[in-house]
């Protein structure tokens, strides 16, 4: 699997990074307020902010916890997959130190 994850394929993708706010709108108009993002999803638990590489997802009332969103052909082989209110298919998984990662399946789109 090493040779696999090290060969010059496509890279995977970092979808998005989730951190935990107390506040959702309060947190949206920080961040948007001192950074160059755009909403691309807001309701009263969560926002989605798009900056040109990546995404910051805005977590309110402890519904996720703070993680790295990488999304990726196959990512039922890390667990059975769960199935977000959009129709994003995830399983959330820790690394060696104890870090959450949502591990994304890949839309057709994507």
């Amino acid at each position: 699997m090493r040779d696999e994850l090290n060969s010059e394929k496509e890279l995977d993708a970092i979808h998005h990074i989730a951190v935990a706010v107390n506040n959702v709108a309060e947190a949206v108009a920080w961040y948007t307020s001192h950074f160059r993002c755009r909403v691309a999803y807001q309701d009263e638990t969560w926002a989605l902010l798009k900056f040109a590489n990546t995404a910051l997802a805005l977590v309110g009332g402890g519904l996720h916890p703070p993680h790295i969103g990488l999304m990726l052909p196959g990512a039922d082989r890390f667990g059975p997959l769960k199935t977000h209110r959009d129709g994003i298919q995830y399983v959330y998984i820790n690394d060696p130190s104890g870090n959450t990662v949502e591990v994304l399946e890949q839309q057709d789109e994507q």
